[in-house]
Formats: structure tokens, C-alpha cells, sequence
């Protein structure tokens, strides 16, 4: 069974009357991570594609620059992010619960904000409001004030991330404090990692670019360190 159809059996069992932001209480106990993972994107990218006054662009296009989206599934896409449209819950309320849904879990949280920062790009600009938007998100998240200027750094076009930002070290780290970074991470985000800790498989563009930029990362400090 794909992702989507696991999604649209989770939003089925809404009762009348309940809001997407119940799909989130019900997920959190135990989580089916991914499918809950998919549905905080989008729900969360709905409310982003709001805060950049964007509302008329094609989202289903900028969904597929996280995940893979068969054609036959894009209308499950769509109801997501059509439910959390017309959601009267704020973002703050959504990234509140999806905070709960995965408390412990601040590698998943990293992972979605990620994954926020690709469909905030999908449109090739950086608005002022999504930048907001996002940071606000972090904040509630509790994520790492480093983390989430490493992320804008590498997804922002007018930023040139800096190799030791991308790898985590001191710009004074020795080569073999910054190769020995690289190499955990490295292992700690091969796709096979990323997805047993509940990142979708449909969700390959997280795991590709982010192994491209840490690499490109590792080349551009081990070329200056020669």
C-alpha cells in the first residue's frame, strides 16, 4: 500500500465536523511516522504557501520537490493540503501539535522543516513572510538556532553556506575533526537511516540533497585544508 492511500485511510476516519489538526492527535499515539511525517509537510506547506501571498501557484508541484507523487496520487495530495487550507486552526496551532506528535523525535522535526524549506524554494524565491514562517516553526519545534541558519544557508540563494556550518565544526577544526564530522554524517544520513527513522521513501529529495551538500561541503574544506 503507498503512502497516499495509508494518508487517505487516516483522513477517512475523520468524523464530521473534525479538521485535519485531529489527524494529528490521533498519529501521535503510537505514530505511524511517515505517513504522519507527510501529512505535517503539507499541512504545514499549505499554511506556508498563505504566508508568501503565493496561494495560486501550483503546489502539487511544489509538493514533488519533497516527495514523489504519482499522477493517480495527487489528488490525495491535494485533499491534504486543501483540508489545511480551508483548516481554520493557525499554523502555530499545527506546528504545536506536530511538535507533540514527535516530542523526542527532534531529528523527524529537523527532517519536516527541511522539507518545508524545499517547497518555500520550489518557487525559485525567498519571501520575507516564509522566512518568518519558517523561523516561527523552529521556534515551536525547539530546534537548534545553528541548525536552522545551517538549513537557510544551504536552501537560500543568497547565501553561500560555509563548509564547516554544512559539516557542524568550529571553522578552526583540524582535518581530521572535520573528516571524522563528515564521515558521521555521512552514515548518520544515507537514505536507508533516514527512512528507518520514519522519513518517507517517497521523500527522496530530502535525503539527495541533503548528502550533496555535505559532501560538497567535505570536498570544499578538505581542498582548502591541502
Amino acid at each position: 500500500m503507498s503512502i497516499w492511500s495509508r494518508i487517505t485511510e487516516a483522513l477517512s476516519a475523520l468524523t464530521a465536523g473534525e479538521t485535519l489538526a485531529s489527524v494529528f492527535d490521533k498519529l501521535r499515539s503510537p505514530p505511524e511516522r511517515s505517513v504522519a511525517f507527510t501529512i505535517a509537510v503539507i499541512a504545514l506547506g499549505a499554511k506556508m504557501a498563505k504566508a508568501d501571498g503565493q496561494v495560486t501557484r501550483d503546489e502539487v508541484t511544489a509538493f514533488r520537490e519533497v516527495f514523489q507523487i504519482a499522477d493517480a496520487d495527487q489528488q490525495g495530495a491535494a485533499r491534504v493540503f486543501n483540508l489545511a487550507r480551508q483548516d481554520v486552526a493557525g499554523f502555530e496551532d499545527y506546528a504545536t501539535r506536530i511538535a507533540q506528535m514527535f516530542e523526542g523525535q527532534p531529528e523527524m522535526l529537523r527532517d519536516l522543516v527541511e522539507g518545508l524549506f524545499h517547497i518555500a524554494m520550489a518557487d525559485g524565491q525567498y519571501h520575507p513572510n516564509e522566512d518568518a514562517f519558517l523561523a516561527r516553526v523552529a521556534e515551536i519545534f525547539a530546534m537548534d538556532e545553528s541548525d536552522f541558519a545551517s538549513l537557510r544557508a544551504r536552501f537560500v540563494p543568497d547565501t553561500s553556506p560555509l563548509p564547516h556550518t554544512v559539516l557542524g565544526i568550529s571553522p578552526n577544526a583540524t582535518f581530521e575533526q572535520a573528516r571524522s564530522a563528515w564521515r558521521k554524517l555521512v552514515r548518520d544520513n544515507h537514505p536507508d537511516v533516514l527512512v528507518a527513522r520514519g522519513l518517507p521513501q517517497e521523500a527522496v529529495a530530502i535525503a539527495q540533497k541533503r548528502m550533496i551538500d555535505i559532501n560538497r561541503a567535505w570536498e570544499t574544506w578538505s581542498g582548502k585544508s591541502r
